[in-house]
């Protein structure tokens, strides 16, 4: 049952080309006007320099987009009924959430790999390690998103979830320092929303915790983020998944 589940919505996914196209062209795109063609590129950040600091950045925002999207697609299945046969079957809810996380994370890949492509060819500079720990973080990282698109995707019953989830990206990546960089009580404020912690993490290989105005963050302060984060969504997906199955 797991392995045809994970296959359909496989086929279902690669179905929607512009939705990907748009996904993983749209990061790299960042990348290039904030990143590869600015002055300042080359000087030194971390390990590395501007260029690979802003190439990470806008890889974990691709892989974010493509994981909170396949998660939010769960309020369409529930308008197909998809929902309904899951309820017919003996997958549990945390497998069910598993699964969507492991299908959005192969779909993040793509602009992981867009991005960190481009990166190497316009002179983002970093260690071998960096490159390497980074990209794996922004991956991983991005399951968390994965179950905060489901958590939306069951809340909301209309095609507007999928739009709604992904847009509040956006928000919480201005909030969450990834895209340009804060301080003073902003910065404060942006230790708790829930980008913060996986955009640091992934950073963290290239800058080991350094921020722009000169503090340091030691590595327990993303992590728990990353934790308090994931608790949060995964527990309300659960709780509305169950609810929704037993309404069905």
């Amino acid at each position: 049952m797991n392995a045809t589940f994970t296959l359909l919505e496989m086929r279902r996914i690669t179905r929607d080309w512009s939705g990907m196209f748009f996904t993983a062209v749209l990061p790299a795109f960042f990348y290039l006007i904030f990143g590869a063609t600015v002055d300042n590129k080359d000087a030194s950040i971390g390990s590395g320099n501007v260029a690979m600091y802003v190439m990470i950045s806008m890889a974990a925002y691709g892989a974010l987009t493509a994981t909170t999207s396949i998660g939010g697609q769960s309020a369409i299945e529930r308008q197909q009924g998809w929902g309904r046969q899951l309820g017919l079957t003996p997958l549990p809810d945390s497998s069910y959430i598993a699964m969507k996380a492991a299908i959005a994370m192969t779909v993040a890949a793509v602009p992981i790999l867009l991005t960190y492509a481009l990166g190497a060819a316009t002179g983002a500079r970093g260690t071998a390690s960096d490159w390497v720990f980074s990209g794996v973080l922004c991956l991983l990282g991005s399951a968390v998103f994965a179950v905060y698109g489901l958590l939306v995707g069951t809340v909301f019953r209309s095609e507007a979830a999928v739009g709604a989830a992904s847009g509040t990206m956006v928000i919480f990546a201005f909030l969450g320092n990834l895209f340009i960089p804060l301080s003073g009580a902003l910065l404060t404020f942006a230790k708790f929303t829930p980008l913060y912690g996986y955009a640091a993490l992934a950073r963290y290989p290239l800058t080991e915790g350094y921020l722009t105005d000169g503090s340091q963050d030691p590595l327990w302060v993303p992590v728990l983020n990353v934790v308090v984060w994931l608790t949060i969504f995964g527990v309300g997906a659960v709780y509305f998944v169950r609810r929704g199955r037993e309404r069905q």
